[in-house]
């Protein structure tokens, strides 16, 4: 199928190409974004805490596109494109969306999860470097080693353990649920639409990639830290945007926390586990992608511990414009 579906987009032209993408970026946001409304509705029906959900569930589900895209690229042969959408998402999510977030509404801050996820959002994108390092390959370039990613997923199953004892011992505020009538066998089939959109989406918006990179003579890992990571984090951002307009700017930070956490843990530990070779670390990665990665983690540390406890405009701004310069630098410098 992957091969018919190569064949058939080899023959539109670039712009139709572009459009194809556009198109897949939106499918596959669109997807997420029923899968988490399902997933959290049946989850409430079956009596799981609904805190319990909003700090697993739902973050889990805005960051399935990134791992979609990334496991599956990773199995047909495209470690560029894996590795890049996680870290650009990385990138996107603390930089771009954190920052207009800020700019939009007020973006409070919780010291007490700062002090826990913010630790290991922080440690994780280090942890990420310090694993696509030459030193623990052969070569003049890093590898995420299978054996790496499935140490990945096994911290991700700890950190979903954890996450679920601090939720629980907390007083925070439950996950909102507005109330549906939809029968429970409907919420099941809208759940699995949401499933394959996701998956259908990204068989075509990969190779869509692939084709579009080689025409127009950029690299893959470039296209996939920019224009795919912007698109697979379309849920991110809706989640944040639509939670700073309705005055709970602390739910969009904790999303964002727990979206950068599952990029290392669950997008790269996926793609590196599905491969016998791993994941092999674009040499131009050290350049720019894994700097920039760990300047707008401490950026955003920064900000959180230096603040009155928000996160101000002209931070927000200043998470923009940094993002923004990054987006140049990714084109100056093919």
């Amino acid at each position: 199928m992957d091969e018919l579906v190569l064949h058939y987009l080899s023959s539109f032209n670039t712009i139709i190409l572009f459009l194809i993408v556009a198109i897949t970026l939106y499918t596959l946001s669109k997807g997420a974004d029923t899968l988490v409304d399902e997933a959290v509705h049946l989850s409430v029906h079956w009596g799981i805490p609904k805190v319990v959900i909003g700090a697993t569930i739902v973050s889990l589900g805005t960051t399935l596109p990134e791992a979609t895209v990334s496991v599956l690229a990773a199995i047909n042969g495209n470690p560029d494109l894996a590795l890049g959408n996680a870290i650009g998402s990385i990138i996107v999510d603390t930089g771009l969306i954190l920052g207009l977030a800020a700019i939009i509404g007020r973006l409070p801050v919780d010291q007490m999860t700062i002090n826990k996820q913010g630790k290991v959002q922080y440690l994780s994108g280090i942890l990420l470097a310090v694993v696509c390092l030459p030193f623990f390959s052969n070569g003049v370039s890093g590898n995420i080693s299978q054996w790496m990613g499935i140490v990945f997923l096994c911290l991700l199953a700890v950190y979903l353990y954890v996450s679920m004892k601090w939720a629980k011992s907390t007083d925070a505020e439950e996950y909102e649920l507005e109330e549906g009538s939809r029968p429970v066998f409907l919420q099941i089939i809208r759940l699995i639409w949401g499933i394959a959109l996701v998956i259908l989406s990204s068989k075509v918006l990969i190779p869509a990639v692939e084709i579009s990179a080689v025409r127009v003579g950029i690299p893959q890992s470039i296209i996939a830290a920019t224009l795919v990571a912007f698109g697979t984090s379309l849920p991110e951002l809706i989640t944040a945007i639509t939670a700073v307009r309705k005055g709970h700017g602390e739910l969009a930070v904790g999303n964002i926390i727990g979206a950068d956490i599952l990029n290392v843990l669950f997008v790269v530990g996926s793609a590196a586990a599905v491969t016998k070779g791993g994941l092999d670390v674009p040499v131009n990665f050290y350049k720019l992608q894994i700097p920039t990665m760990l300047i707008v983690l401490f950026l955003f540390r920064y900000f959180a511990k230096n603040s009155d406890d928000v996160i101000s405009k002209k931070e927000g701004m200043f998470l923009v414009g940094f993002y923004a310069v990054y987006l140049v630098l990714n084109y100056v410098w093919i």
